[in-house]
């Protein structure tokens, strides 16, 4: 049975290297793609594939709420994130999220087409690279504003900023979907990091998890 693959991602040079990839194997095929996450909700709900291979960094819906809506829409469509994120904070995310499976973007080339076949029969698929960060990963410290509600502590903006931070977009993307300069993005990673007590994008993943905004999306409007 071939198995039907959706592709999820906002470089377009990426998707044609990936459908030329997926598709030289005889027992799969692309049957779509999106690139971002608003597109691939209906895409995914028309196709039906086996398979939705995603990345987590998108404009408007992030990865994280995608895999979401596709497990609530879509339940028999397992997804699999294809991502540059090699953090343990964003592996738990996707999987929090309901992701099937995850691999690093350099890994692509050799484990992709194996990760496809694990995912589609029902299994998991974790990129070796965990085994040896989930060891040496250190335990975040506890701080006391990780129980306290960031609406109540940071401004509109200071949020937008927060959640695509920890989606990963750098700061020019950032600037791009808000509207605004890098150095403003700059201003306000300052006030959030200084208001939160966090110091490492590491902590702030973390927190953005714990509180659930990983996995919002972003409006992005001019103030």
């Amino acid at each position: 049975m071939t198995i039907r693959v959706f592709i999820v991602d906002d470089h377009a040079v990426l998707r044609a290297g990936l459908r030329m990839l997926i598709n030289a194997h005889k027992d799969m095929e692309v049957v779509g793609e999106a690139e971002d996450g608003a597109q691939a909700q209906a895409r995914i709900l028309e196709t039906k594939p086996a398979v939705a291979v995603t990345d987590l960094t998108m404009s408007g819906i992030s990865g994280i709420h995608l895999i979401t809506r596709i497990r609530e829409t879509c339940p028999e469509t397992r997804v699999l994130v294809l991502t540059m994120h090699g953090e343990p904070g964003y592996l738990r995310a996707a999987l929090g999220a309901g992701a099937a499976g995850y691999l690093v973007k350099n890994s692509a080339d050799t484990d992709l087409i194996t990760a496809i076949r694990v995912v589609a029969k029902g299994h998991a698929f974790i990129d070796r690279v965990f085994e040896r960060n989930l060891l040496q990963e250190p335990t975040l410290p506890k701080r006391a504003v990780n129980h306290r509600d960031p609406m109540s502590v940071l401004s509109e903006r200071e949020l937008q900023v927060l959640v695509l931070v920890a989606q990963g977009h750098t700061n020019q993307q950032v600037a791009d979907q808000l509207s605004v300069s890098v150095k403003t993005v700059e201003t306000y990673r300052s006030r959030l990091i200084e208001k939160l007590e966090l110091r490492t994008r590491a902590e702030l993943v973390q927190f953005a998890m714990d509180t659930g905004l990983l996995s919002l999306p972003v409006q992005a409007k001019k103030l």
